[in-house]
């Protein structure tokens, strides 16, 4: 996969552009403060809490009851606290990303409709891997690219456990490659798709508090299939430190 110089800066103009840009911004800002005053290394793990746990019938994230069991209009004064202090509205924790074969469907769409775009791909990712009989291991994900103020460019991706021998085209388009690797801060959205702008600002403020470097590289991997145009779907959003 090809690496995009202005992949962050331009990540979401209608959705992630002007988020991401943020991010890149202030972490120029902050990179040219700690030139001059090193600052003490930085704790492992900061956690903070989500702003929309995904839903659970027992416990929700941080181990409560679900929305269900709450007193009305608990979570509308979760949501709204996350709003006010938008570093509070993820949860973060450094994983090491390994590398693992994978069927590759790479794909363009338009901001407007990335939830259908997207949903797509996967679905057609899906069949091609099943036809050929691979086995996957783990939830799919997909990189984007390239993106520009209109649309994006990515590559679905599902991991595969081996892959297969001789073979690098399947049916459709699928090819046969690697996903990326490497240190990454972990992320998660649980919602609305089309509501994922939100989580990428408390990203960017988060990695602007903490002072963190980044490469041009993200990743969201869907934990829960998109189910119509306007789906919930819990995301882990991973994004590479340099």
């Amino acid at each position: 996969m090809d690496e995009e110089p202005a992949l962050i800066d331009s990540l979401r103009r209608h959705w992630r552009a002007l988020a991401v840009f943020a991010l890149l911004v202030a972490t120029a800002a902050i990179v040219a403060e700690r030139r001059l005053f090193p600052a003490p290394e930085l704790e492992d793990e900061t956690p903070v809490a989500p702003a929309q746990p995904a839903p659970s019938a027992q416990t929700d994230a941080r181990g409560g009851g679900s929305d269900a069991d709450k007193p009305a209009g608990a979570a509308d004064a979760q949501q709204g606290a996350a709003k006010e202090n938008p570093v509070a509205a993820v949860m973060s924790e450094t994983v090491a990303v390994d590398a693992r074969p994978a069927a590759v469907l790479k794909g363009q769409g338009k901001w407007d409709e990335a939830a259908k775009t997207l949903s797509s791909a996967l679905e057609k990712l899906t069949a091609a891997v099943t036809k050929a009989g691979l086995t996957v291991n783990g939830r799919p994900i997909a990189v984007f690219t390239k993106t520009d103020d209109t649309g994006f460019s990515f590559e679905a991706m599902a991991p595969l456990t081996a892959a297969p021998e001789g073979k690098v085209r399947l049916a459709d388009g699928v090819e046969i490659g690697a996903s990326p690797a490497g240190k990454a801060l972990k992320f998660q959205h649980r919602g609305a798709y089309d509501e994922i702008d939100a989580t990428y600002e408390a990203i960017a403020a988060y990695l602007d508090e903490k002072g963190l470097d980044t490469k041009d590289l993200i990743i969201e991997e869907y934990l829960t299939d998109f189910k119509g145009e306007d789906a919930n779907v819990d995301v882990d959003i991973y994004v590479f430190l340099k």
